[in-house]
């Protein structure tokens, strides 16, 4: 039996690199090879964050690379490595595993990455982007129909993500614009407005934004950061090992927020 494919971990790197461009954004810790293992790479493993589950887990599927969207180092930390950043270290070293991290170049990148992949999910077509480092996604339905009220876009969002989501305000009329971006994104919610969108769609809320909603009658949809970032991760890793021609798998780990 002849040995399974493999690669040299720099020809992973440069891959990644090079279809997400991280050099092009300023981004809150660094993208890229974070922990260094093994220089031949057989299997990439997925996953949403470099959490220890998901570590132990990459481990028992045989990875030799990790690729996450939220990785170990972010700033403002202290640089020390104890308790739980010294337990994922640890098992990342003890078997010898690459871990690599991309964040808003995982977020922005127009098929594959989160924004892209949720859009095609909840059956979203983008038209124009927003915000920040233009990370919000706006646009329509792909089939041209208008969600007949905030109510029916709420079920549509929960029938996709398959959990709850927090919905404040009402559209007083039909919603054809809406705009996206995963995650923590509260805070382009007042760019979504200026941008002319009806409905916006991200993880999380903060309490100004309840007040923006109600006052200037756009929806807002939290759907839970870890259930809008699930799919860019695995998206993008695959595509990546299928060009590489080495094996994956996404290891998805269940996050209630």
């Amino acid at each position: 039996m002849s040995a399974p494919p493999s690669i040299d971990r720099a020809a992973l790197l440069a891959a990644c690199n090079a279809e997400l461009q991280p050099a092009l954004f300023k981004d809150y810790g660094p993208n890229g090879l974070q922990v260094e293992g093994k220089p031949h790479i057989t299997k990439l493993v997925s996953g949403v964050t470099a959490s220890r589950a998901l570590i132990d887990a990459a481990i028992d599927a045989g990875a030799d690379a990790i690729l996450v969207h939220h990785g170990l180092f972010w700033r403002g930390q202290d640089g020390t490595v104890t308790g739980w950043m010294k337990e994922r270290i640890k098992r990342l070293l003890a078997h010898d595993i690459n871990l690599l991290a991309y964040h808003l170049p995982l977020d922005a990148h127009p098929t594959l990455g989160n924004n892209a992949q949720l859009g095609q999910r909840l059956g979203l077509v983008a038209t124009g982007r927003f915000g920040e480092q233009e990370l919000g996604f706006i646009g329509q339905r792909a089939d041209g129909e208008a969600f007949a009220d905030a109510d029916v876009l709420a079920w549509q969002l929960e029938h996709v993500l398959n959990r709850p989501v927090t919905q404040v305000g009402q559209a007083p009329e039909a919603i054809e614009k809406i705009a996206w971006c995963s995650g923590g994104a509260q805070g382009y919610f007042e760019a979504a407005i200026a941008a002319g969108a009806q409905a916006f769609i991200t993880g999380e809320i903060s309490e100004p934004q309840v007040h923006l909603a109600r006052e200037c009658g756009v929806v807002f949809y939290a759907c839970g950061h870890h259930a809008t970032e699930r799919y860019g991760a695995p998206a993008f890793a695959a595509h990546v090992a299928a060009q590489l021609g080495i094996a994956h798998q996404f290891i998805e780990i269940d996050n209630p927020a």
